[in-house]
């Protein structure tokens, strides 16, 4: 890419950011604000540092309309382009309570009521 014009290769960066913006559902959320997640990796992901700057604290992640994560961004770096956040930790949302006891694998449900 050394010997492309500076010029095309920033207009190829950017539509290439504004793709995979546009095909992305994940979201970040801190606050009011709402930033659509360029890429995501094991400890990390990444947005678009022309959108954001800087971000740390703890923030939640969607996709489409549907909660997934809540992550601990401890740390964020713009790298071409793109704001790299280090998550220390990323907890799943679930959608029921977890249980504080150990289920047998053929216990009962539920119990009927007496007749």
């Amino acid at each position: 890419m050394e010997f492309l014009p500076k010029d095309l290769v920033a207009a190829m960066r950017a539509a290439q950011t504004r793709e995979t913006g546009r095909r992305s559902r994940l979201r970040v959320v801190a606050g009011d604000a709402v930033w659509p997640v360029l890429r995501r990796w094991r400890g990390g992901f990444a947005l678009n540092a022309a959108e954001v700057s800087h971000l740390r604290g703890l923030v939640e992640l969607y996709e489409g309309g549907r909660h997934i994560a809540t992550a601990l961004i401890v740390a964020s770096e713009i790298e071409g382009g793109e704001l790299i956040c280090s998550v220390k930790r990323e907890t799943l949302v679930t959608d029921r309570a977890a249980l504080d006891f150990v289920r047998a694998a053929n216990a009962p449900v539920g119990y009927l009521p007496p007749a």
